[in-house]
């Protein structure tokens, strides 16, 4: 049985619901299975040159796949993580041992005082999350509330694909949107639009046949 369609304006609560029915069957094979087509990540952690003590915050963090990579490559990293799928974060905190503080919530619209202990964060990691999550302009927003002087966002997510043979894109259209997933193809330019209007700085990355993006918004020391 196919998982229910969520409406664009659903309520956070729906969506927790959407994400676990989602993942029920898939948790377990998850990693094996996206490692084929969520292209991108480990470019993006690459990218996120941590100093030492540095805190790592990922919105949407599903399995931790990536935060297990952060903490390898980057060892003396402070690791959190946030997802709306109980389901997922179960399976998060099974797989990193106490690596990194989880947290069950909205990226959208959380606390990260009152979950995390702290109110920002050094880097702010979204990977392949925006496309899965309908009010996604406010999760971008959320991510920049939360950066730390200094500090910056880092996100990785479906491209526009308009360099692949059509039949291809349209058949990868059709299976991203059987799981509900939606590429947004105006990230790059919402991100630079907020990174402007706070007098940050962003840069965008198209990575091979535009399938994928790479954004980071910096945002300035002082």
């Amino acid at each position: 049985m196919n998982p229910p369609r969520l409406n664009p304006g659903a309520p956070a609560g729906d969506h927790a619901v959407l994400m676990d029915s989602v993942y029920r069957w898939q948790h377990h094979i998850y990693d094996l299975t996206r490692k084929y087509f969520l292209f991108g990540r480990d470019p993006l952690i690459t990218g996120l040159d941590c100093e030492p003590g540095a805190a790592v915050l990922e919105l949407g963090c599903g399995t931790g796949r990536n935060l297990r990579a952060i903490a390898r490559r980057w060892l003396e990293a402070e690791l959190y993580g946030l997802d709306i799928s109980r389901m997922m974060l179960d399976h998060a905190e099974a797989g990193l041992g106490g690596k990194a503080r989880l947290a069950l919530g909205d990226a959208g619209d959380f606390d990260a005082m009152a979950l995390f202990g702290r109110a920002d964060f050094d880097r702010v990691v979204l990977s392949y999350a925006l496309s899965m999550i309908p009010p996604w302009r406010q999760v971008v927003a959320q991510a920049l509330d939360v950066l730390a002087p200094g500090g910056s966002l880092h996100i990785v997510d479906f491209g526009d694909s308009n360099k692949l043979p059509s039949p291809l894109r349209v058949g990868l259209l059709a299976w991203l949107d059987y799981f509900h997933v939606t590429p947004r193809l105006e990230l790059g330019i919402e991100a630079r639009r907020q990174a402007v209007r706070r007098g940050w700085t962003c840069e965008t990355v198209n990575g091979p046949a535009c399938y994928y993006r790479l954004v980071k918004v910096t945002r300035p020391l002082r």
